[in-house]
């Protein structure tokens, strides 16, 4: 098995191909700092607007459960089922939206950083997910110590964060002791969401540096050997020596087939080794003469050697035939500039050769 190349050798960045077949498979930049900065903001929400006035009315709707305690029965279990459903509906509303919240927040938090795309693969059983050499490299590798070095900036920063609030709102827990019973509540509260925001804030610079990291790091761990960024070209573009070799093919059919074609050319226009062009023309069928084959050097021979073995006439021009083969196509018509030529070599046939005529 080939060794996996090592950091160094990955020279080349991602290319687009390996881009999108990464976020196919799911492998994707996440930042887990966003994910707990988004929970944070879904606690400073429900408590800033929905635990006060949900706290007191469950409350309230456990006081009249208890104040009604005599009426409840528990005979069978019908009655605890009837009592289960009331504990409920005096809870339960104090929990959806906080679970709403929350749940939208993580969810935010997700599609904020990548788009939703459904993975199959992500869910598939891997064993180097349970394997210990894989499992310690995820500790002690560079991501671990990355993750390790942002917890520990984390828990700094939360720590000062916290002792400083606690050292200003000191005063407010001694107080505490003085306040009627139903103000602690709120007091403690109050202190909660003080402290909260003021880890958000402390935290805000970090998450925006772990969010641009992650990115950082995916791309980097992404990055390509020269070598895989040639195999990945041949494998779009196909390999260029079997691109060649089917050129190659594809020149010689033609080549062949053009050839062939000599066999029902009318004369063939030649500088006596370097060029030949043989032309076909049909007085029935109308139009300029036709070029059927053109070549030079060893093609311009063999059109030569094709046109003698079926006595065609062979007629040396050299400036003609070199002007021709710069500016005609094989199964195209001759340029207007050369129809007077042309038609003098083809008159030229007809009066020295009336026998053959004009069409072979």
């Amino acid at each position: 098995m080939a060794d996996k190349p090592d950091r160094a050798s990955k020279t080349e960045p991602a290319t687009d191909k390996k881009v999108h077949d990464a976020l196919e498979r799911g492998n994707v930049p996440v930042s887990r700092e966003v994910a707990i900065f988004a929970f944070m903001i879904g606690l400073l929400v429900i408590m800033a607007f929905f635990l006060n006035a949900g706290a007191l009315k469950t409350t309230l709707a456990l006081a009249r459960l208890l104040d009604q305690a005599s009426a409840w029965r528990l005979h069978n279990g019908a009655d605890f089922v009837a009592l289960s459903y009331a504990l409920l509906t005096a809870i339960v509303p104090l929990f959806i939206p906080i679970f709403v919240i929350l749940i939208g927040t993580g969810v935010g938090a997700s599609i904020s950083q990548n788009a939703p795309r459904l993975v199959l693969e992500r869910i598939r059983p891997d064993l180097s997910r349970i394997s210990p050499m894989e499992g310690w490299h995820r500790l002690f590798g560079f991501r671990g110590q990355t993750e390790f070095l942002k917890s520990l900036a984390k828990f700094l920063a939360i720590s000062l964060v916290i002792y400083a609030l606690l050292q200003e709102d000191k005063g407010q827990f001694t107080n505490a002791m003085f306040v009627e019973p139903e103000a602690i509540p709120n007091l403690i509260a109050g202190i909660a969401t003080r402290l909260i925001a003021g880890i958000a804030i402390a935290t805000l610079l970090l998450v925006t540096a772990d969010l641009v990291w992650s990115r950082v790091h995916w791309r980097q761990e992404l990055r390509m050997t020269r070598q895989e960024v040639k195999d990945e070209l041949k494998q779009i573009e196909g390999d260029p020596l079997m691109k060649a070799r089917m050129r190659s093919l594809a020149l010689d059919r033609r080549r062949r087939s053009m050839i062939a074609a000599v066999a029902q050319a009318t004369l063939v226009v030649a500088n006596p080794t370097h060029y030949a062009i043989a032309l076909r023309y049909v007085r029935e069928d109308g139009g300029a003469p036709r070029v059927l084959a053109k070549g030079k050097d060893i093609i311009a021979l063999r059109i030569r050697q094709v046109a003698e073995e079926h006595n065609i006439p062979i007629i040396e021009d050299k400036a003609l035939a070199r002007s021709m083969y710069d500016s005609v196509e094989v199964d195209r018509m001759i340029p207007p500039e050369f129809y007077r030529a042309v038609a003098e070599l083809i008159h030229f046939l007809q009066k020295h050769e009336p026998r053959r005529g004009v069409a072979n």
